[in-house]
């Protein structure tokens, strides 16, 4: 008899892109939609890292590579880390994969059906999208706004059980935008290294760190004992399209995740790894470029939110999100989603995607819209609320 397996019956996949789609069709059908439903960057990439890609394609490296990445992109990763952040991993603890993918990767390498992954909430879905279908069990942490969404480490200390395998920290949060303080980051990993428990921090957004400086987890044990980095090419280089990610950690476990990355995908094409170490190259001029940018959306849309009624909106600390609080306005999350594509063609994501505490908020990508865009968008809010 036809049936679907667990994971069939439970993979939800994310909620982002179920909205991309109504957004696009809109667009099809004539609508003038701006977007800030999706976490993407509408800058133009590096332009060395276009022409690495295509000379790379011009020599004909088209074929099979190393599965865990090119050897040359994992070392450009290694010394990037030298340089910034004061360890340099062996290349054997380094893992090129879709970062999306790594997700699911490490919470599959350590934990079983049954088990336990404290995770933040609000937080990204796919967190929880990969626990649902493997069976794993979410155990939420809350940031809450009154905390400045930062971790208590308490909060984590107080769920931790004989069933708990891994502990999700975030920082730039998505979609916060909060930045963890180094104390509590020391604080969770004394926690996680008293009890045995692999930590797995999110770090795709570390170089957007705008009032306050990111402080890794990494910088504790340089990723050779319970830390693993997930760093990706997406966010701040505009390459989301490429889905370059790496993962670092210690060689036991950056090993299981490597099987998993050759079982699905066998490798990652060359000619865009080619293309990633042409970015990393010119990383300091391109963070500096996109965090003055993102920082001049960021005071133009957040500006704008605070002068509606019934809506209040933090600055974030880093990221390119918006976190408004819109719980004045008589709404839900998805009710104010709803309002803002039917009566002003504008996308944005309901909170209530980022779990239970992201009740009353809705979620805006700053980094997909023109500072153009969001002014327009903020013309067309007035009108509605």
């Amino acid at each position: 008899m036809k049936r679907f397996s667990f994971a069939g019956q439970n993979v939800s996949g994310q909620p982002m892109f179920a909205f991309l789609d109504r957004m696009k069709e809109a667009e099809r059908a004539g609508r003038k939609i701006i977007h800030f439903e999706i976490g993407d960057l509408n800058m133009q990439i590096p332009q060395e890292a276009a022409s690495a890609l295509k000379n790379s394609i011009d020599k004909g490296e088209h074929r099979y590579t190393e599965s865990k990445g090119l050897w040359d992109f994992r070392k450009k990763i290694a010394e990037h880390f030298s340089e910034n952040y004061g360890f340099e991993a062996s290349i054997d603890q380094i893992l090129v994969a879709p970062a999306n993918s790594m997700i699911d990767f490490m919470i599959r390498s350590v934990a079983d059906h049954g088990d336990e992954v404290i995770c933040p909430d609000p937080g990204f879905p796919t967190y929880y999208s990969v626990m649902k279908y493997s069976g794993v069990v979410p155990v939420p942490y809350p940031l809450l706004e009154e905390n400045g969404f930062q971790i208590n480490p308490k909060d984590i200390e107080k769920r931790i059980t004989e069933k708990t395998r891994l502990i999700i920290l975030n920082s730039p949060s998505n979609p916060t935008g909060a930045i963890m303080d180094e104390n509590v980051v020391r604080k969770v990993a004394e926690i996680a290294r008293e009890n045995d428990i692999y930590v797995f921090s999110d770090e795709v957004y570390g170089p957007l760190a705008y009032t306050k400086k990111h402080f890794s987890p990494s910088f504790l044990d340089q990723c050779r004992e319970q830390t693993v980095i997930l760093g990706s090419l997406s966010k701040v280089y505009g390459m989301s399209g490429w889905r370059l990610g790496y993962a670092i950690g210690p060689t036991e476990v950056i090993k299981k995740m490597g099987l998993m990355m050759e079982t699905i995908f066998s490798c990652l094409p060359i000619f865009t790894q080619r293309g990633g170490i042409a970015a990393i190259n010119v990383s300091e001029r391109i963070i500096s470029e996109r965090k003055k940018e993102l920082q001049e959306r960021m005071k133009i849309l957040i500006g704008g939110l605070n002068s509606f009624p019934g809506v209040k909106c933090r600055y974030p600390e880093g990221a390119f999100y918006a976190f408004p609080n819109i719980e004045g306005t008589g709404m839900s999350g998805t009710e104010f989603r709803d309002y803002l594509f039917d009566k002003a063609d504008i996308g944005v994501l309901e909170g209530e995607a980022f779990g239970v505490r992201g009740k009353g908020h809705a979620r805006m990508a700053f980094g997909a819209s023109t500072q153009e865009q969001i002014m327009e968008a903020i013309d067309r809010m007035k009108k509605i609320l």
